[in-house]
């Protein structure tokens, strides 16, 4: 059984209950969102389209009592990585054979207004068992739909972002934490770095390394883990232009400092997730 190609849907910030805010600080870090969407499992989301990939601020209506609870369950910040699946049923076929703790395909839809017309995308997911990921949720994401997602009017940001190409995870054993992506993409996929893993997913590249070493890319830049030991930390932007992603962040008036060739968005001025962006 061949395993599924490691590609990037999309990575997902959760705003718990508190969109508004969220949506606000990502619209000054200069990206542009979708209008807001109702999934039919009950949660909401802001999309922040790319070339190939997207970022994803989900949540649940405030005062909301049914739906995507699960999801005040976990901490504000990165708590998704989304991998891209062309056939679902078979994505969950060929990962059962082999070991990977998943759970069958469930399908849902959003509205999407497209030239003043209401259209619904589809979609279906593959997602891990509760309990197996530490740090957040890891699915695959299977679109129906595409052309009611990617659409170019929606990829054009202040920032210049074109890709994510980089999520950054704290495991104080990295080498455990890399092993679910072995059994899920094959062991060629995992490579040594300095201070853990990293997992090559298409263009971008999934880093797993200890809470010393995330200290000593990003400093005091780093998300509040919230007493978890293993978590999301954050993001790494492709731009087309630092300069343009500077000038997009000093006019929403979000703080940066640039090292090492990148600009550096502390966590706490990103809804507790450290964001980078690298030309």
């Amino acid at each position: 059984m061949t395993l599924p190609a490691a590609t990037l849907d999309h990575v997902v910030i959760n705003a718990r209950d508190d969109m508004d805010r969220a949506a606000d600080i990502y619209r000054r870090l200069g990206f542009t969102l979708t209008e807001r969407g109702y999934h039919s499992l009950g949660s909401i989301n802001h999309l922040a389209m790319f070339g190939t990939d997207y970022l994803e601020l989900i949540a649940v209506p405030k005062g909301a009592t049914t739906g995507r609870m699960d999801l005040l369950t976990f901490p504000f910040g990165l708590n998704g990585l989304v991998f891209g699946s062309e056939d679902s049923a078979v994505t969950y076929e060929s990962l059962s054979k082999v070991g990977v703790p998943i759970d069958p395909p469930v399908e849902f839809t959003r509205p999407v207004k497209v030239a003043g017309k209401e259209h619904d995308a589809r979609f279906r997911t593959v997602r891990m068992k509760a309990g197996v990921v530490p740090y957040g949720r890891v699915y695959y994401c299977h679109h129906f739909t595409r052309d009611l997602v990617w659409r170019d009017e929606w990829r054009h940001h202040a920032n210049g972002a074109v890709a994510v190409v980089r999520a950054l995870i704290v495991e104080p054993d990295p080498a455990a934490g890399a092993k679910l992506y072995a059994d899920m993409f094959g062991p060629e996929n995992v490579r040594d770095i300095k201070g853990g893993k990293t997992v090559v997913i298409g263009n971008s590249r999934f880093d797993i390394v200890t809470e010393a070493e995330l200290a000593a890319q990003v400093g005091e830049a780093a998300p509040n883990p919230e007493g978890r030991k293993a978590y999301m930390a954050g993001l790494t932007f492709r731009t087309t232009s630092l300069a343009k992603a500077a000038q997009a962040l000093q006019a929403g008036k979000i703080a940066f400092t640039k090292k090492d060739g990148r600009l550096v968005v502390p966590a706490k001025e990103a809804v507790n997730a450290v964001l980078e962006f690298i030309e």
